[in-house]
């Protein structure tokens, strides 16, 4: 009963058999059949390599949530170049909230404004980046792959002896509350006021004034190598003792969560606008430079995403089973096509001959015709 269960339950498999087994003696190779296989087969390699390639290479995934993180603190990062002494100018903070914070995470460099021939090949090339960047958003993508944790290397700034050193590197980091406010660079240093702050620029000369400015530097949050931020590399030249610039900065809260590193940092944009001082045209104000920033309510989730390994081998087994069916298809149809081509053609060569009379190929061919029977009954006497 056991050996009849077993044979009945083989029987059933077999007529459920999908991929019926056809015997080679079926099978007839040919020609055609053996270049569209070497077709196949290398239209599914080449593919195929493609796909891992695809499988290897990542892309960044964007999320947008509320930022609920109000009670840190932003932390600034500055390196700015003003063509001015350090002992002219000051640095400070001035929160919405009338809050004035220290800057003492700021340094003072006396620098040469003029860039060495190194620097310069560096900040021509920071500057195609960023025209490169505002029409290419996609590199911001490659930007964040390739950023690394840890801190950013320093900037060595050559130093001429023979020369004055008449410009001022500020550079370092400040720790701010997250509201808007005012980060600005003016003349004098900057003293606490019952009702603010002010700077001792009565001892300054109006005609050693000039803001000329280069950024070399400016982000907020964590600081991370590789990563450019908007106002690297701009440089503003003015020729006028008494000129503004202001920087009007909107900044965005930005979760960082590669392969390399996982930081959270911010990223903005910035509208820039600058004027010339003079009273007496009604352009009031005060000469310096002006950072406003204000900070978005909302956060970006930015994290890098691959392929998993089961969605790669559907997609593998896709490119297989499609080429093959295809060209398989494709295969049969050609030649059903040349089968129709090539009977027409031989149709139309090979015409069936008419049938002639007997005797007239006989006498063509030199033969007497056989005697014929008119009458093939006889009486019967």
């Amino acid at each position: 009963m056991r050996r009849l269960s077993k044979k009945k339950a083989l029987t059933l498999v077999r007529e459920l058999d999908a991929f019926h087994k056809v015997p080679e003696s079926y099978v007839e190779s040919s020609a055609s059949g053996g270049t569209v296989s070497l077709i196949a087969f290398s239209a599914m390699a080449v593919l195929a390599v493609f796909e891992f390639f695809v499988y290897r290479d990542t892309w960044m995934k964007y999320e947008y949530e509320v930022d609920k993180d109000f009670s840190s603190k932003l932390r600034i990062n500055i390196d700015i170049t003003v063509a001015m002494r350090c002992q002219y100018i000051g640095a400070d903070v001035l929160d919405l909230a009338e809050t004035m914070v220290a800057s003492d995470g700021l340094k003072y460099e006396p620098v040469n404004f003029e860039l060495s021939s190194q620097q310069q090949i560096w900040h021509m090339t920071l500057l195609h980046i960023q025209e490169r960047l505002r029409v290419e958003h996609s590199l911001q993508d490659l930007i964040f792959k390739t950023a690394m944790k840890g801190s950013p290397p320093a900037q060595s700034r050559s130093v001429d002896s023979s020369t004055s050193l008449t410009s001022c590197r500020i550079h370092g980091h400040l720790y701010v509350n997250k509201v808007a406010g005012n980060f600005h660079i003016t003349v004098g240093k900057s003293i606490p006021h019952p009702r603010g702050h002010a700077h001792l620029a009565a001892l300054v000369s109006h005609d050693s004034f000039n803001f000329s400015h280069r950024i070399d530097h400016l982000s907020f949050g964590e600081d991370i190598p590789g990563v450019i931020s908007t106002l690297d590399g701009t440089e503003k030249v003015t020729t006028e003792s008494n000129h503004m610039f202001q920087y009007f900065i909107t900044i965005v809260p930005t979760k960082l969560n590669t392969y390399k590193v996982a930081a959270d940092t911010h990223q903005y944009s910035v509208t820039e606008r600058e004027r010339t001082i003079n009273h007496a045209a009604g352009s009031h104000g005060i000469s310096g430079i002006f950072m406003k920033y204000d900070i978005s309510s909302l956060m970006v989730k930015v994290s890098e995403q691959h392929m998993p390994l089961w969605k790669f081998l559907v997609r593998l087994c896709g490119i297989v089973g499609g080429i093959f069916s295809t060209i398989g298809m494709l295969h049969s149809v050609m030649g059903f096509f040349v089968d129709v081509v090539c009977c027409r053609f031989q149709m139309g060569i090979y015409k069936p001959l008419k049938e002639e009379n007997p005797m007239k190929m006989q006498q063509a061919t030199g033969q007497a015709a056989p005697p014929t029977d008119t009458n093939l009954t006889q009486p019967i006497s």
